[in-house]
């Protein structure tokens, strides 16, 4: 009997995204998760005593900005040699040969697999065959698997391979392959990744994507980690999932429809978070909080979102080790604006002319036009990622003109309740 663990997709050094700043923050130790992550999966290798480690891709997050990305990932595969503990590793799409440029020698326990074609390493203790290949470059569009070679006979053979097998929703098409064409390699168990969810495709033989080791944005809810995979005398495994993440994401929801008081979203948004906090047995959690619902407090939560944002943030540092990425307000007003929009004042002036805006694609070009020069003094965080903030965009602008629509219908509304 022995043990493997097999992991992939750590993107050592990786910036975490969409990190905002605020008193507070535990900046330091979002900065370090993955490379934590990196020690804790050390640490399960040694604790279960592995006879060897899979890495499946994406070890780096592309090219080293210095040579301490290479050096620390060094320092932990040394602890492993020490330990007799053998490292396979597959060059995946962020790590390509063409995508490092600077290199370090690693040490006489870790294998990198060539990116020229498939190779496949043996071992005698225990009796294995693992067969891999490298990408050579960043975008690999054909079928890698079909050129692995048929199993070793006598040897529990793995397959290790950076894949999106017949393609994945959000991930690049990168080196497809189908289950009737793994199966029909004959081996035991297939390591793949790229993937960053975990995913089981296939039992007897095992057939898996564990996922990476830390989540790196908000798409990447829940526990994170690895596969340790338990091979009995007969050569069937058992594979048991274990959680290495040190930072845990959380999307929150949070369903307001008919409050009437913004403290009462207050108090239901802690309880959500400290519900969350409660099952991340002691990990940093990091949430996003999405409030929706048509509400009275609409008004008063369009009118000072700051304020608002920074009360859920005091609530959520007494609920532990807790920390609020964003704060999304999604909420309505249950004002009836298309009835308003017949008055014969300012309020219905102001919504016939908003509604025209979002109804007329001409009307919306030249807003577009108008909001150019506003791009280059935006904050570059603004400009990124998959809530980038895209002001050419005709449905984010339709999107924009309804929130101010109902932002100042409420204001207007208010001023006449005070006069």
């Amino acid at each position: 009997m022995f043990k493997f663990i097999h992991a992939a997709d750590i993107h050592l050094d990786s910036p975490l995204h969409g990190l905002e700043r605020y008193e507070g923050a535990p900046v330091a130790a979002i900065r370090n998760a993955t490379r934590e992550a990196l020690q804790n999966l050390v640490q399960l290798a040694l604790d279960e005593e592995a006879a060897f480690l899979l890495i499946s891709g994406d070890l780096y997050d592309g090219d080293w900005k210095d040579y301490n990305t290479g050096l620390f990932f060094i320092k932990q595969m040394s602890r492993l040699r020490e330990a007799d503990v053998k490292v396979f590793i597959t060059a995946g799409n962020h790590d390509a040969a063409s995508q490092i440029t600077r290199s370090l020698r690693p040490p006489e326990n870790v294998h990198l697999f060539s990116a020229r074609k498939p190779e496949t390493k043996l071992l005698e203790n225990p009796p294995a065959a693992i067969h891999g290949r490298s990408f050579p470059v960043r975008a690999v569009v054909e079928d890698l698997s079909a050129a692995y070679p048929p199993a070793v006979p006598g040897r529990f053979n793995i397959g290790m391979l950076h894949t999106c097998f017949d393609g994945r929703e959000g991930y690049e098409p990168y080196a497809p392959c189908s289950l009737a064409g793994l199966l029909d390699k004959r081996y035991d168990y297939w390591a793949l990744g790229h993937v960053h969810g975990h995913e089981v495709l296939h039992e007897n033989p095992w057939i898996v994507f564990p996922g990476n080791i830390q989540g790196r944005n908000i798409r990447e809810t829940g526990p994170k980690g690895c596969l340790v995979a338990t091979v009995d005398e007969s050569g069937s495994a058992r594979v048991e999932r274990r959680a290495l993440d040190v930072l845990r994401w959380s999307l929150v929801e949070i369903d307001v429809s008919g409050v009437a008081n913004p403290e009462e979203i207050i108090e239901r948004t802690a309880l959500a978070i400290r519900r969350e906090a409660s099952g991340c047995d002691g990990r940093m959690l990091a949430v996003r909080v999405h409030v929706h619902g048509t509400c009275p407090a609409h008004a008063d939560l369009s009118a000072n979102p700051e304020r608002w944002v920074n009360d859920i943030r005091a609530c959520a540092l007494d609920c532990g080790n807790v920390w609020v990425e964003k704060v999304r307000f999604r909420t309505a007003s249950p004002l009836k604006l298309d009835e308003m929009s017949r008055r014969r004042d300012a309020v219905g002036d102001l919504l016939r002319f908003t509604s025209e805006i979002g109804a007329d694609f001409g009307l919306l070009a030249s807003l577009a036009d108008d909001l150019a020069p506003l791009r280059s003094r935006l904050p570059s965080e603004l400009l990124q990622g998959v809530e980038a903030l895209d002001l050419q965009s005709p449905d984010r602008l339709r999107g924009l003109v309804e929130e101010a629509r109902q932002l100042l219908v409420s204001r207007l509304l208010g001023k006449e309740e005070r006069s």
